[in-house]
């Protein structure tokens, strides 16, 4: 019998410690008519059901409600309901469109979108498939007109009226385990495109399109029947969200602990071009906008500098033009040691005009320090020796500047070193002009980087340098061979010194294939990499914005994915914070600290 004493409620919660177990906070869309938020009792009754936490998030197009809400969510439901308004992917209304809901399509749109950006997981039931199809570029067919299977049924909402056909190896086919399930069906409308963004899982008999998920591995699914309503069979599908919303909550907990640091980008090349740091700009993949959305706390932009070939110069490699403007020095010539200048003054400007979120960093104290204040952080780096010309004093310049490493050279051999790509065997390894770079890194407490230093280059620089060196963008040539990817016993020989292999997500270093380079290429780099060098001797280093990023790991605001992918292996979490930048920093504190 049913207590309506409230102390004795209060006495069951609090009879134990904690009074309740953390579970995962599911955000549901509602509807709207008239005055009232409306959801109907099924969808937060198969959240509990699953293990969530339901959450009802009224139809508002604020932004400053919809971030805030997003920042307590772990996953969300794009609930059902009335037709898309078809404005909102340029059409004009057909004869057959149904009622549209004014109050919910702008708020739906931009928490699907903000939440995707995210990497929250997202289940669409419905109109919700719908929903999560327009927000990422598909296309929605507003009115079916007659098909050969009934979508609109007349039947109990509990009862399944039609097939659909599941492909293998989808979302889908992992939840029910099969290639055919029945469904209920309560729909006109249908997706008809679903774009780059998602792949089609599962069609009626008619050719409709019943279910949609990421072609990214990311947690986003779609379906176009309403699973609330099929007890079990449809908890299958809340409890798959429910999961992916804990894992993802998971990661976020191991964010905000650990320190989390990409050891190469190439993003400052476009300064010059009038990019904003402080948008989310599509012209970049690394911005405050998705280092924030990625939770990542720190990167290492280098100032990159191509190598030329014989007969070229140097400013027909750059985007001189841009150069020249915003130098304000139009017809002037630039030399590399300028450019990599300009290039830090860019850096040091843009800083400067976000100092509340961002701050230049030099030494791994200064990295904890911003984390702890919440603002992100930029460690400077060189990409091609080529910087210092001949001259060994600007080692101690662009020390001095705060740069942490210097990668000895590109493609194309240079004065300090030959190189992994359009080598010549100039030198036969490093220089007698490179031992001397290296020796002033040294003394400078500089990072003496190899990554895209041929193989003897590699060993010379091993031997020549006091401290260990790092390979700060490699992969593993075991798994793809290519020049510019390390052998294990280069590996083996870099663990051995205590030097540091952080493995990069350019396409064309991960597999034979560059265009199905994905997440999954990337973690097998990683994993082959510990398995040879050890745990102590592995990182990651994007390459973003140098052509680097693959599907899952596509720019800044993804690399929660990785951590995701982490924890599903079972790394702990001391593993994942050597790998996200702990033994970098391992290294980097020993090179600061030489010679003290």
């Amino acid at each position: 019998m049913e207590s309506f004493n409230l102390e004795s409620h209060l006495n069951d919660i609090y009879a134990t410690f904690p009074e309740g177990n953390h579970r995962p906070i599911i955000g549901l869309t509602s509807d709207h008519a008239d005055i009232d938020a409306t959801l109907r009792d099924r969808y937060y009754k198969q959240v509990v059901a699953a293990g969530g936490t339901p959450v009802i998030i009224p139809p508002v197009a604020d932004r400053h409600v919809i971030i805030n809400t997003l920042e307590h969510l772990d996953g969300l439901i794009l609930t059902g309901g009335a037709d898309v308004n078809p404005l909102w992917t340029g059409e004009e209304p057909e004869s057959g469109v149904g009622h549209v809901n004014g109050e919910r399509d702008l708020a739906e749109l931009l928490i699907c979108r903000l939440a995707l950006n995210r990497q929250i997981p997202i289940l669409g039931i419905c109109r919700g498939i719908q929903t999560l199809t327009i927000a990422l570029g598909g296309h929605v067919r507003q009115d079916m007109g007659t098909t050969e299977v009934k979508h609109s049924q007349n039947a109990d909402r509990t009862l399944p009226t039609h097939s659909v056909r599941i492909e293998q190896d989808s979302y889908l086919y992992h939840i029910y385990e099969s290639e055919n399930i029945f469904v209920n069906s309560f729909h006109h409308q249908a997706v008809d495109n679903p774009g780059k963004h998602l792949r089609i899982t599962a069609k009626a008999a008619d050719g409709t399109i019943e279910g949609v998920e990421s072609t990214e591995y990311k947690s986003f699914l779609g379906v176009q029947w309403h699973p609330e309503w099929l007890e079990a069979d449809g908890l299958k599908l809340f409890s798959w969200l429910v999961k992916r919303a804990a894992e993802y909550r998971e990661a976020c907990d191991v964010h905000s602990r650990v320190l989390t640091l990409d050891t190469h980008c190439d993003t400052p090349m476009f300064f010059p071009q009038g990019i904003h740091f402080e948008r989310r700009d599509p012209r970049i993949l690394v911005d405050l906008h998705k280092m924030t959305d990625g939770r990542q706390d720190a990167v290492t932009m280098v100032s990159y500098l191509p190598q030329p070939r014989e007969g070229e110069d140097f400013s027909q490699l750059v985007d001189y033009a841009k150069i020249q403007t915003s130098m304000h020095r139009p017809g002037a010539t630039i030399t590399p040691t300028q450019y990599a200048n300009l290039i830090f003054d860019k850096i040091e400007e843009i800083v400067a005009a976000n100092s509340r979120y961002v701050s230049i960093a030099r030494t791994p104290q200064q990295l904890y320090e911003n984390k702890a204040a919440g603002r992100k952080s930029i460690m400077l780096g060189i990409e091609n020796g080529f910087a210092l010309g001949q001259d060994l004093n600007l080692v101690k310049h662009f020390a001095d500047r705060g740069i942490v490493y210097i990668t000895l050279c590109h493609n194309g051999d240079n004065d300090i070193c030959d190189s992994a790509a359009r080598t010549n065997h100039t030198h036969d390894g490093v220089s007698e002009f490179g031992e001397e770079v290296i020796r002033e890194m040294n003394r400078c407490g500089v990072m003496v980087d190899l990554s895209h230093g041929g193989v003897k280059s590699f060993y010379d620089a091993l031997e020549i340098s006091q401290t260990p060196i790092v390979c700060s963008h490699s992969s593993c040539r075991d798994l793809c061979d290519v020049p510019r990817n390390l052998y294990d016993d280069q590996l083996r020989a870099l663990a051995a010194k205590g030097g540091v292999a952080q493995i990069t997500i350019y396409k064309g270093f991960l597999c034979k294939n560059p265009s199905e380079a994905s997440i999954v290429n990337v973690m097998q780099h990683l994993e082959h990499a510990i398995a040879v060098a050890g745990i102590d001797h592995v990182g990651l280093g994007t390459d973003f914005d140098g052509d680097g990023g693959a599907p899952g790991l596509a720019d800044s605001s993804e690399l929660i994915n990785f951590t995701i992918e982490l924890l599903r292996r079972r790394y702990s979490e001391d593993d994942i914070r050597k790998i996200w930048g702990g033994n970098w920093l391992r290294v980097m504190t020993q090179v600061q600290n030489y010679g003290k």
